[in-house]
């Protein structure tokens, strides 16, 4: 199995600012934000959130693969939770925040709070990708978040099943199926790049969590 380099190039204006910058939690709109977990949630979850954003503020200048390492660790210790339990739905993709202020998630709540929190250490979005897979040994779908070092690099993968980062090609246990950013939706084949099949944008939980993010601590 193979899994694909995907390139791609930000469309428009918008889909930049909510999905290419980082800085999306600046100190200033922290504070806001960490006062709001805390009246809501708990003293607790605000620490939680704090620690991430302890995690954010002092790793910005390591390397990408420490940072991998790092924010892997972080989310991996959350406990995982299935949607219908946790949100009282089949599926719904929380926030970074609203993972740790509630400390529980799904594979696809790991897998974004990952992504949202390496751009907010600078790792460029044109390197990682949210790819949904078949696990195998499960029989089900599962999300991961796929970090390629360099153009044609085989991709790592950053999971909560599999704890460590290893090579796609040591991951035998996952089939992909399509990969998506910021911008765009591919479907995931054996060779070569995959065919696109539509912009994230198609993709309502993915809007709806973007204008969350947005949202919180305002």
């Amino acid at each position: 199995m193979q899994w694909h380099r995907i390139t791609h190039r930000v469309g428009t204006l918008m889909l930049c600012i909510l999905l290419g910058s980082s800085g999306v939690w600046a100190d200033k709109t922290f504070q806001a934000l960490y006062q709001y977990v805390e009246q809501t949630y708990g003293r607790a979850a605000a620490t939680r959130v704090k620690a991430w954003k302890v995690l954010i503020n002092t790793h910005k200048t390591q390397s990408e693969q420490a940072q991998l390492k790092l924010v892997n660790d972080f989310f991996n210790q959350v406990r995982f939770i299935s949607d219908q339990k946790h949100w009282g739905k089949k599926d719904y993709w929380a926030t970074p925040v609203e993972m740790l202020a509630t400390d529980g998630g799904d594979c696809e709540d790991y897998s974004v709070a990952k992504y949202f929190t390496l751009r907010e250490l600078g790792v460029p979005m044109a390197k990682m990708s949210l790819t949904y897979v078949k696990a195998i040994k499960l029989n089900q779908a599962h999300m991961v978040l796929t970090y390629y070092d360099k153009k044609g690099a085989e991709p790592v993968i950053l999971d909560n099943l599999n704890k460590q980062i290893k090579p796609a090609s040591e991951r035998k246990d996952l089939k992909p199926v399509y990969t998506f950013n910021g911008e765009s939706l591919w479907l995931a084949k054996a060779r070569g790049r995959g065919r696109l099949v539509g912009k994230s944008s198609r993709l309502k939980l993915w809007v709806d969590l973007v204008e969350r993010i947005h949202q919180e601590g305002k």
